[in-house]
């Protein structure tokens, strides 16, 4: 069963994709990941590219982001998407984009946090996306046995969270 764990919509339970064309992040793992963006994500404008259900970018708004730009281009998982969002009525602060998330992401420059999590089969994805990114906070779930560099362009690692075959590689802009 794939839920929201805090904020606003706790406890809502979300429709899946059928098959396996997406692999929600585990409710523990996002648990920790919205531990770590606390401090940030009152207000933020929040990315999660490779959507699929909206579990993460949703979560982001139940715990208080403005807005969340969620980014899918399989129409099964659209259609998941959709419904889940409109179960919530969370529409006034969710933006759904169908397109492949490495080609869009540079659109986007306002947005404050960036949330990657392609399909594992599409490993080249993460070095498109994290090439092109433009936010200033990015965070890419991966399987631990894939690892990722320290550095894509001006981003720079500065955190690991490993749980089990599931990582998060937090990423971001140095000062000036």
């Amino acid at each position: 069963m794939l839920r929201i764990i805090g904020g606003e919509f706790r406890s809502r339970r979300l429709q899946s994709v059928p098959g396996d064309s997406t692999r929600p992040t585990p409710d523990r793992l996002r648990e920790s990941l919205f531990s770590v963006l606390a401090p940030v994500i009152e207000g933020a404008t929040f990315i999660d590219a490779y959507a699929g259900t909206g579990a993460v970018g949703l979560e982001a708004v139940s715990r208080g982001a403005a807005k969340a730009i969620l980014i899918e281009k399989d129409p099964g998982a659209l259609a998941v998407l959709k419904a889940n969002v409109e179960a919530l009525k969370a529409g006034s602060r969710v933006q759904i984009v169908k397109a492949r998330a490495a080609t869009v992401i540079a659109d986007y420059p306002q947005a404050d946090i960036l949330f990657l999590d392609p399909p594992y089969p599409l490993e080249k994805e993460y070095e498109l996306c994290l090439n092109n990114a433009t936010q200033e906070l990015v965070i890419a779930q991966h399987a631990t046995r894939f690892p990722l560099l320290d550095a894509y362009g001006a981003l720079a690692r500065y955190r690991t969270l490993r749980q089990g075959d599931n990582t998060l590689s937090f990423f971001r802009r140095p000062s000036p």
